[in-house]
């Protein structure tokens, strides 16, 4: 498993990026609109298990291949564990052609100067060194911009590019995500003010290396286009946000040089109780869809 192989596909290969990194407190509703009721496990652990199969059988999926499917990003339970008794990032590069990311982040802080920011990570470091042990490529983290409030938004995007310096460190790629919120009356602002800031910050990613962003869908297209160009970002790749998948699309279309990160909108239809053919067709029509989408911009 080389890096550069890795690199060279998630920079520059057509396709999208899988976000298969629900945590614990978005399980149960991804589990549920997969068609499996909460009555179905009794505790944490039964939980996982049964993401860890509803991911499995996305993963070992006929069309889920790096021929539209540049990569996937990984919930840490998901890392540690196994398809078909191979550990799942390595199963991913090397039966899959998929490049491995995980999610770092433990979750939100409360909202302050309307943005969250990420709660304090102290075993960042310790987990990044798994992740290089299990041939991870890259990581993600997300916060959230609720509202156009240049304070706020300035905390998340430092936030995150100190914390990604330090994922650079480990030799990892970070992407970094400051989502703004989709249903916020002041999104425009919001987005002209995240892309000054995160402009800035691109100061300080040291001399060699590159990030990666994930952004929601801006109401401007190419509004993130400079983002694109910039030799410190290797990709730049868009957030569903609650739009729905055809809604995603249309938008993503319309943002040359982005690429899909969809979660929500590549498993909508997906289904526990469809036979392998059926939930295969289904899932085959989703990739399609986003992956037309993403080289459509």
């Amino acid at each position: 498993m080389t890096n550069t192989q890795m690199a060279a596909q998630a920079a520059n290969k057509d396709g999208f990026i899988a976000a298969l990194d629900q945590s614990g407190g978005s399980t149960p509703k991804a589990l549920k609109l997969y068609g499996v009721s909460e009555d179905a496990w009794s505790n944490e652990d039964e939980m996982f298990d049964l993401i860890h199969q509803m991911r499995s059988r996305i993963i070992k999926s006929p069309a889920f291949t790096g021929d539209k499917v540049m990569g996937a990003i990984l919930f840490e339970q998901t890392m540690d564990r196994d398809v078909d008794g191979v550990p799942t990032a390595q199963y991913l590069w090397e039966k899959r052609g998929v490049v491995p990311f995980l999610k770092v982040d433990k979750g939100l802080a409360d909202e302050a100067d309307g943005a969250k920011v990420m709660k304090p990570m102290p075993d960042l470091d310790a987990l990044l060194k798994r992740a290089v042990a299990k041939g991870v490529f890259g990581t993600k983290m997300r916060s959230v911009i609720d509202a156009a409030n240049p304070k706020g938004i300035a905390a998340v995007v430092a936030q995150q590019f100190e914390i990604g310096n330090q994922i650079l460190s480990h030799g990892l790629v970070p992407i970094i995500e400051p989502e703004v919120t989709i249903s916020i009356s002041d999104k425009s602002e919001a987005e002209d003010i995240l892309l000054a800031e995160i402009t800035k910050h691109l100061d300080t990613v040291p001399a060699g290396k590159q990030i990666m962003l994930k952004l929601t869908l801006p109401n401007k297209p190419n509004l993130y286009r400079p983002l694109i160009e910039d030799s410190r970002v290797m990709r730049v790749v868009a957030l569903s946000g609650g739009y729905s998948r055809e809604d995603a699309n249309a938008k993503l279309a319309q943002n040359k040089g982005m690429i899909a990160s969809f979660s929500r909108a590549l498993t909508e239809g997906l289904s526990a109780d469809q036979s392998d053919a059926e939930f295969d067709a289904a899932l085959a029509a989703a990739i399609d869809g986003i992956y037309e989408a993403s080289r459509a911009g």
